[in-house]
């Protein structure tokens, strides 16, 4: 069940998986931890090339953003009682931070990673977006 659109940041606790669906789709399925005070985990799922990429890039203990569309799956515990899971398919994941300190120019990685599907925004590009000068009064 599609609940809404998600964006979400946490850290990755359990590094992605990849598995290949009966028509060789790849899927990357991991775990953020988004409240490290409650320690609130969120289920994150990848598709396609996007799946491919995350794989292959993140790892645990690195900062990541989601975009994607939340949902919430519930299922019966061998006691009766229903567990509910939250998840997010992502349409999108950036990279925040990594746990190691690659040296690289960060022009280039950016490029790279949005040439796959990685998305990264910066401050000026959303404060841009949201103001329109022409809707303020004075």
């Amino acid at each position: 069940m599609t609940l809404a659109h998600a964006f979400v940041s946490g850290v990755v606790v359990r590094p992605p998986e990849k598995r290949f669906t009966p028509n060789d789709l790849a899927i990357a399925d991991m775990t953020i931890n988004i409240d490290q005070k409650s320690e609130t985990m969120l289920r994150i799922l990848a598709f396609g090339n996007l799946a491919d990429v995350v794989a292959s890039t993140v790892s645990a203990g690195d900062s990541v953003a989601v975009e994607g569309k939340l949902q919430v799956n519930t299922y019966k515990l061998p006691n009766g009682k229903d567990k509910k899971i939250f998840e997010i398919s992502a349409s999108a994941i950036e990279k925040i931070s990594a746990t190691t300190n690659p040296v690289a120019d960060n022009n280039v990685a950016t490029q790279q990673n949005q040439n796959q599907n990685i998305v990264t925004f910066s401050q000026d590009e959303i404060a841009q977006d949201l103001i329109d000068e022409e809707e303020i009064p004075f």
